[in-house]
């Protein structure tokens, strides 16, 4: 059994609570695509109930031989349709290259994509060297983001990961570094935040015949204090698994259960008692029945009598709609409930 990492060790619980629910947005429209020389591009685009629309665009290439992936993301800025004054325009002319070589007998393992609009432009840059993966992302908001990955290099089951940030405008600059260790019984990370504090956020678990248990820890070097901290206990089998975090220093205490009842049905719960605002525990439950093989539905209800649903379906290869809705059954006759829309288009 592979040992999670802390953040994950109520993941399956936390998965069928909160994932494959379409209501938190009105709209949302995801495209992935993959090439040839292992770059996949993935676009975001969303629309809240609030009418505020936002988008990303993401790389990713992945290193065949060892396995070793970056990704560097560049959101879009948020703006809302309230407050749009310009017209749209008729006709929208974009244009994309991907895969372009540097020319020559050197060979150089470079690689470019450009993507060309009305609305804006990109140039994504991609250097690719026995393990090592360097992305690099610049658009016309002048953000630029590089993502550094090495895995399984200086040591089996270790991975470093470096995140370079700048923005011209305001001469903001970001350097992270992360660290991950996993063994076949130990699984640690440690992140650190080398110009904000600096700051480090580290977490380890340990696991033996599916008991796990974990910690995690902050630290700010300036103000020589621990930010914070947080412990967790599970156990995970191939049907079902159980785990008991405490959280924002042992303040927040979730007990959560997860069951594959069979290939069809998945059924799960999470109580969570915050020892800082009272005895009131809140609690939620969830279930998700796949229908056939290319289809499912999901359902979930809280204490305080807010229902979701949500239905997925795989129209055609690589075309994915989910529909989802949120209702206050204590409110039936107020406008408080949501719909929501999700379209994905993979190649």
């Amino acid at each position: 059994m592979s040992i999670p990492a802390f953040a994950d060790i109520s993941k399956s619980a936390n998965d069928l609570l909160n994932k494959d629910f379409y209501h938190l947005s009105a709209g949302t429209i995801e495209v992935k695509s993959n090439t040839p020389n292992n770059v996949a591009f993935k676009v975001t685009g969303k629309s809240s109930h609030e009418k505020v629309t936002s988008g990303a665009i993401e790389g990713k290439y992945t290193d065949s031989k060892t396995g070793n992936s970056t990704t560097t993301t560049t959101t879009t800025p948020t703006q809302s349709t309230k407050k749009k004054t310009s017209k749209r325009r008729p006709n929208s002319l974009s244009l994309s290259l991907g895969r372009i070589r540097v020319p020559g007998s050197s060979a150089l393992p470079l690689d470019f994509a450009i993507f060309l609009s009305q609305r804006g432009s990109m140039l994504l840059m991609l250097y690719r060297r026995a393990g090592l993966t360097l992305t690099q992302t610049w658009n016309t908001a002048n953000a630029l983001d590089t993502k550094v990955e090495l895995a399984d290099s200086l040591a089996k089951g270790l991975k470093a990961e470096t995140i370079f940030s700048f923005l011209p405008a305001t001469q903001n600059k970001g350097v992270k570094l992360n660290l991950t260790f996993k063994q076949s019984a130990f699984h640690g990370r440690a992140f650190f935040d080398l110009l904000k504090g600096p700051t480090a956020n580290v977490d380890a678990v340990i696991g033996h015949e599916g008991f796990l248990a974990g910690a995690s820890a902050g630290y700010d070097v300036q103000k020589a204090a621990v930010t914070g901290y947080s412990a967790a206990v599970g156990y995970i089998a191939p049907q079902y698994s159980a785990a008991v975090t405490a959280t924002d220093n042992l303040s927040v205490f979730a007990a959560s259960y997860y069951h594959k009842v069979n290939s069809q049905v998945e059924a799960g719960a999470k109580a969570t008692w915050n020892s800082k605002s009272g005895n009131t525990v809140g609690l939620e439950v969830a279930s998700k029945y796949r229908l056939d093989p290319v289809s499912f539905a999901k359902a979930k209800i809280n204490d305080r009598g807010v229902a979701a649903v949500s239905y997925n379906v795989l129209l055609r290869p690589g075309v994915t709609l989910g529909l989802g809705a949120s209702f206050d059954t204590q409110k039936l006759e107020q406008a408080t409930h949501k719909v929501g829309a999700s379209f994905t288009f993979e190649s």
